[in-house]
């Protein structure tokens, strides 16, 4: 008689990893704001929310969300120039994930678009596996309880 070996059950699937290579791309596009309209919204209505979150992840938490997010509203109230401040972050951002500066310039990305450049940078922190409500010590925090967090670009480890 033939004797079968017994059945081994295939491992369980593991939940997908956030160590992947990014290709030196946007996530998405800049005009992809719909793609999370909640982010969406509370850019056009409250915009230093979300560049506060940005900021605070772009600095490495140097500087807090609040922090940010009332100098930007300082900005925007007084002078109207708080695109200039957003755009320093767009430009941060793009160097520490080696980010093209497309479609054009990040000075002109912020001057004529304002809250596509910030969702657009919302999303693609997201998309690297930030959780932008945590900050930046709450997602260092997580990272050092074993969840898996993204991978940081070469460039941010030279010192």
């Amino acid at each position: 008689m033939y004797n079968r070996p017994p059945l081994v059950p295939p491992p369980p699937p593991q939940p997908p990893s956030h160590n992947m290579i990014f290709d030196g791309h946007w996530s998405s596009g800049l005009c992809d704001c719909f793609s999370d309209v909640s982010n969406c919204c509370l850019t056009c209505w409250c915009p230093c929310i979300p560049f506060g979150q940005i900021a605070e992840i772009a600095d490495k938490g140097t500087t807090s969300c609040a922090v940010h997010g009332t100098l930007y509203t300082v900005l925007l109230i007084f002078t109207g120039c708080q695109w200039i401040y957003s755009c320093m972050y767009r430009s941060k951002m793009r160097q520490q994930y080696m980010l093209p500066e497309e479609p054009c310039n990040d000075c002109c990305v912020h001057f004529c678009c304002e809250p596509c450049a910030l969702c657009q940078q919302y999303r693609e922190l997201k998309h690297r596996g930030f959780d932008m409500s945590l900050g930046w010590h709450g997602n260092m925090e997580r990272k050092n309880l074993g969840v898996v967090m993204p991978q940081f670009s070469p460039v941010e480890m030279r010192r």
